[in-house]
């Protein structure tokens, strides 16, 4: 059982970073005002703005931020600007005792998968992969907004994760598991592996999402899981959605979902709405969770917060 952060009240402090690659004053500015307009206050690292071509800033830059918003007592959540590259960088950087010491919530997806599963890994915390400051404007749908105030605000357990009304989940491998779920964005999951912060996926819900690759590097990256022993070691898979994924040589990402995932013979969900696509569950790193691909449903045992 994961290490549980305080909830999220109206009125707290949220500690805002770049944790990898940088993004425009202006669009910085406009999502933390929205965020304001929510009832949060703001406090805003050093090297926000930072830009050094991909990256905002240095690694030691970057997770000094980072451990100065976590550190700072007021703030009760860490949400990063945007993904993109490098949060891998920062990694060697972190104090992972006292986060362990000093549980907040940390959210957001992308190439933030690797910081996620990574503070669960070593410090124990339960993370949320959900949104990133980037999706704190007018045209987010109400659906991400309320996923992930539940998250960072209820702790009501258990509880299904579902889907927007008419976005069905889809039962591809019948069957039941549960444990703590891990995973996010394939690639981040992926450039992980080999290295002090690869992701153990023992007896763990693995969860999958991809954005803007091309089917047959999909299946490339899926294959080095497999090659990892990812697959034969978690207990069951989720697979979100792969947005803005071109088919390659005739197949499409649901081809390679029927003729490679469903080859594995775990239990497998699929269709979660995810990471990168319009609509945002949120969905706790960490977290035990009871997928029932038999009957398509995803449960959150336990919450991702404690009052």
């Amino acid at each position: 059982m994961g290490i549980k952060p305080i909830a999220l009240q109206k009125g707290d402090t949220v500690g805002i970073v770049t944790l990898g690659s940088p993004l425009d004053a202006d669009t910085i500015n406009a999502r933390i005002s929205y965020l304001q307009s929510m009832g949060l206050q703001t406090v805003v690292g050093r090297y926000v703005y930072k830009v050094d071509g991909y990256l905002a800033g240095t690694d030691r830059e970057r997770a000094e931020d980072f451990m100065n918003v976590y550190t700072n007592p007021k703030v009760r959540m860490i949400l990063p600007v945007r993904g993109g590259v490098g949060v891998s960088g920062i990694l060697p950087y972190l104090n992972y005792d006292y986060i362990r010491q000093n549980p907040k919530i940390v959210t957001g997806y992308s190439d933030i998968t690797v910081l996620l599963n990574t503070l669960y890994q070593l410090a124990g915390v339960i993370t949320l992969h959900s949104l990133l400051l980037l999706d704190f404007r007018p045209t987010t749908p109400p659906y991400n907004f309320e996923q992930f105030f539940t998250a960072t605000s209820s702790v009501a357990a258990p509880r299904p994760i579902q889907n927007p009304p008419g976005i069905p989940l889809v039962s591809k491998v019948p069957g039941i598991a549960s444990g703590p779920l891990v995973g996010g964005n394939l690639t981040s999951f992926v450039g992980a592996l080999g290295t002090p912060y690869e992701t153990d996926t023992t007896g763990k819900i693995l969860l999958i999402e991809e954005t803007h690759e091309p089917v047959n590097t999909v299946y490339r990256y899926l294959e080095q899981l497999r090659l990892a022993g990812k697959f034969k070691d978690c207990a069951g898979i989720v697979m979100g959605e792969c947005t803005n994924c071109i088919a390659a040589y005739g197949k499409s990402y649901q081809d390679l979902i029927d003729t490679y995932m469903v080859g594995l013979g775990k239990p497998l969900l699929t269709n979660l709405a995810s990471g990168h696509g319009y609509y945002k569950a949120a969905l706790p790193i960490g977290a035990d969770v009871n997928l029932d691909a038999t009957n398509g449903t995803l449960t959150l045992l336990e919450p991702a917060v404690r009052y």
